[in-house]
C-alpha cells in the first residue's frame, strides 16, 4: 500500500458531476478507499495549497509561541471566549495527564441562535494576537483553502463507499463545522507531574472527533 496519495484530479474534476466516471479519479478513489480502511491516514500530494502558504502557516505560529507569556495570555481561552485562544502548556488534559503543548484552538465563527441551546457555548469569534501583524489573515486563508480540499477529499470518500460523489454533504456536512488548532511541542525539561518518563508527551492517546483531520506537519 503506498503510504501516499497524489490527488490533484480529484481536485480537478471534484466539480464535475461526471467525475465518478473519470479513470484517474478512480484510481484515486481507490487509494484512499485502501488507505482509509489499513491505515487510517495517509499524506496528500496534489492538494492545490500553496507550499509558501504551508510554510507562512507554520512559521507566523512559531513566531506566536516564541512571544513573552504574557503576550500569549492575551487571547487565553476560557469559557467566556467560547473556548476560543490560547491554551498553556499542561491545560490540555487526554485520560487524566496533561498533555505537554501549547495551542491556539480556533473554529468555525457561530451566529447566535445557529446551532439552538447547543451551540450557545461555542458562539462568538475566534480570538486572533496582534503579533504577529499577519497572523489572522494569513489564516483566515487556509482555512478556506483547507476547508475546500476537505469537501473535495470528501467527495472521493464518499465515491468509495459507494455512494455518490455528493452523498457526504447536504444535511451529513453539507454546512460543516471545523476546528483549527495551532500546537506548539516545548521541549521537555522535566517530567509531567509523574515519575515515569513515558508519561512526559506532547499529546496522549486520543480519536479526534469530526470526519476529516488534515494536519500540516512541521519539518
Amino acid at each position: 500500500m503506498r503510504d501516499d496519495a497524489d490527488i490533484s484530479a480529484l481536485v480537478a474534476k471534484s466539480d464535475d458531476p461526471k467525475m465518478a466516471e473519470d479513470a484517474a479519479v478512480l484510481e484515486i478513489v481507490r487509494q484512499l478507499d485502501q488507505a482509509c480502511r489499513e491505515a487510517g491516514f495517509f499524506y496528500v500530494k496534489g492538494h492545490g495549497i500553496p507550499e509558501s502558504l504551508l510554510k507562512q502557516v507554520r512559521e507566523v505560529t512559531r513566531k506566536f509561541f516564541h512571544l513573552p507569556h504574557e503576550e500569549k495570555l492575551k487571547i487565553k481561552l476560557s469559557s467566556a471566549t467560547g473556548y476560543r485562544g490560547y491554551q498553556e502548556v499542561g491545560d490540555n488534559i487526554t485520560k487524566g495527564v496533561p498533555d505537554m503543548h501549547e495551542a491556539i484552538d480556533c473554529y468555525k465563527e457561530l451566529k447566535p441562535g445557529m446551532y439552538g441551546d447547543m451551540g450557545k457555548p461555542m458562539e462568538g469569534p475566534n480570538l486572533w494576537p496582534d503579533n504577529p501583524q499577519n497572523f489572522k489573515s494569513l489564516m483566515e486563508q487556509y482555512v478556506d483553502l483547507c476547508t475546500e480540499l476537505s469537501k473535495k477529499i470528501m467527495r472521493g470518500i464518499a465515491l468509495a463507499l459507494g455512494g455518490s460523489f455528493d452523498a457526504l454533504e447536504g444535511n451529513i456536512a453539507g454546512d460543516p463545522f471545523w476546528v483549527m488548532r495551532l500546537i506548539g511541542y516545548p521541549v521537555v525539561t522535566k517530567e509531567n507531574g509523574h515519575d515515569k518518563q513515558e508519561v512526559d508527551i506532547g499529546c496522549g492517546a486520543h480519536t479526534d472527533y469530526g470526519l476529516l483531520t488534515l494536519v500540516n506537519q512541521d519539518e
